[in-house]
């Protein structure tokens, strides 16, 4: 039996509870759609994928860590799976626009999984795709840097869709390789 003088506490904590449960369940689906530029200029669409499982990140280039290490998961994941992973298509969607140029996503990727293919576009194709994602980005300046020494927080998590475009997981920062190979072989 819950205290007279906590059960007010207990009664808010609930509330938010139920509350941010409501908001999350309000929010539209994740909508796998894109029209971007792969990194050998060329303009791809969601559908241009769709036989294939489809691993998406969002980063970009000049990422000092995160990005860095959500793509050796990524690489090591692939490992894993063997010749399942010919079923998957990993993307890697730049959310830096203004650095990240066909051919600088086609180096940077290259030091990762091979079949991994960068993505970028204008900013306006790009906030559309991220928004279907729900991914958020923004430019943040470094004092005392110059202008094109900028950084881009961003969402960070790794999107499994299904050959469909149906959204199957997204997988949190952080998760080990095995594990993220694990629960694709799930979906496969």
């Amino acid at each position: 039996m819950i205290s007279t003088h906590v059960r007010p506490l207990f009664l808010v904590l609930l509330l938010a509870l139920s509350t941010a449960t409501q908001a999350e369940d309000e929010l539209p689906p994740i909508n796998g759609r894109f029209m971007l530029m792969d990194h050998y200029g060329e303009m791809v669409t969601d559908r241009d994928f769709d036989s294939r499982y489809q691993l998406i990140y969002f980063g970009y280039t000049f990422c000092p860590d995160v990005c860095p290490s959500a793509l050796m998961v990524i690489t090591q994941a692939l490992k894993l799976l063997g010749n399942d992973a010919a079923r998957i298509q990993p993307l890697f969607i730049s959310v830096d626009p203004e650095r990240d140029t066909p051919q600088v996503l086609r180096e940077y990727v290259s030091y990762f999984h091979p079949s991994i293919v960068g993505l970028t576009g204008s900013p306006e194709l790009l906030a559309r795709t991220a928004a279907n994602f729900r991914v958020s980005y923004e430019k943040v300046e470094v004092p005392g840097m110059p202008p094109d020494q900028y950084q881009m927080d961003h969402s960070a998590g790794v999107f499994l869709l299904a050959p469909n475009g149906r959204l199957l997981v997204k997988f949190a920062h952080g998760i080990l390789a095995k594990d993220m190979a694990a629960r694709i072989k799930d979906f496969l």
